[in-house]
């Protein structure tokens, strides 16, 4: 009987602790999303200056601070294709405080480089903010008008036709790999150190066409230098709306389009995402912000928490096989 009194005496008192540790943590929960942010935030980019990546984050660092009422710092970690500074955000503290801009970029990655982290376990998705599509684009000196044209051009010339391309590895490259493979052509791939080299080349009449960012060749295409055949996204770009995309115009599904979202490191509070979340979709609404992402060839594309982790493993999946089967290596 004793042995039994004790017993339950045990399990009381583990029932008793076991409340009192919910008790705790849903307090500090309530706390955590009453008291956040409490002092500055960090973003990191895992780029260089000037890209894309940049842009969008210090135009999302901008406008978060103003609705936090804290500070959000913008920290370039570039390096490796993005792994670098990705790395360093999946080892800092997950409190809410360090937070991530990722692109297509962290879908392909996987396929090209060994990892020193798991994406697919490492971080909590936050949001998705906008994208941005690849353009297809032409010398002027290339008698083709449409994709299609472009299409039988290629297959009438086929290994001739030359295409300026931003590095292996690069997102343009996986745009172009895609393009190669669902129109069944073939075509001289160069590669240039970034899309800058590869623009001036086609620019120069030595490529012949390119599929670049829209962000890099809508210059060029509004001062007649390049003319455009399509863009990549799975829509019509808000920007160009006369204008088809490659879908549309010669090669049904294909889409190469650039994204941008926020990540942070797993385990990071579900109150603090939550709040994240909000304040982002409520910036990512406001004319003003749509008008700067047009201006610089995207459109916003909010996709909230729970969407945005199904959205990259699909882009996972997609991107590793257009590795595999163009046998894409980095060295």
């Amino acid at each position: 009987m004793s042995n039994m009194k004790s017993a339950h005496s045990r399990i009381f008192r583990t029932l008793i602790a076991l409340c009192a540790a919910i008790a705790v943590f849903a307090t500090a929960s309530v706390f955590a999303a009453d008291s956040y942010p409490s002092k500055p935030l960090r973003l990191i980019i895992p780029f260089p200056p000037g890209g894309s990546n940049d842009i969008v984050g210090r135009l999302i660092a901008t406008k978060l601070s103003e609705n936090l009422g804290k500070q959000v710092v913008v920290d370039n970690r570039g390096g490796a294709g993005g792994v670098i500074g990705t790395e360093m955000a999946a080892k800092a503290e997950p409190d809410g405080y360090t937070l991530l801009i990722v692109s297509a970029a962290y879908a392909y990655n996987p396929s090209l480089y060994k990892l020193p982290f798991d994406p697919a376990k490492a971080f909590t998705p936050i949001a998705k903010l906008g994208s941005g599509p690849n353009s297809l684009t032409v010398h002027p000196s290339v008698p083709a008008k449409t994709v299609k044209e472009l299409i039988d051009l290629a297959k009438q010339k086929p290994g001739e036709l030359i295409c300026a391309c931003a590095g292996v590895g690069s997102f343009q490259h996986m745009g172009v790999e895609l393009f190669k493979m669902m129109a069944g052509i073939d075509f001289k791939i160069v590669q240039f150190k970034g899309g800058g080299p590869a623009m001036t080349d086609q620019l120069g009449g030595h490529s012949h066409f390119s599929l670049g960012s829209l962000i890099q060749t809508i210059p060029h295409v509004q001062s007649g230098k390049f003319r455009i055949l399509g863009t990549g996204g799975a829509k019509r770009s808000s920007i160009l709306p006369n204008v088809p995309t490659i879908a549309e115009a010669g090669v049904p599904g294909y889409e190469a389009t650039n994204w941008w979202g926020i990540l942070a490191p797993a385990g990071t509070p579900a109150p603090v995402v939550e709040r994240l979340n909000k304040e982002i979709k409520t910036l990512l609404a406001s004319d003003e912000v749509k008008k700067l992402f047009q201006k610089n060839g995207a459109d916003v594309d909010y996709i909230g928490a729970a969407e945005f982790g199904p959205f990259i493993a699909g882009e996972m999946t997609k991107w590793a096989k257009v590795v595999k089967e163009a046998n894409i290596k980095v060295k």
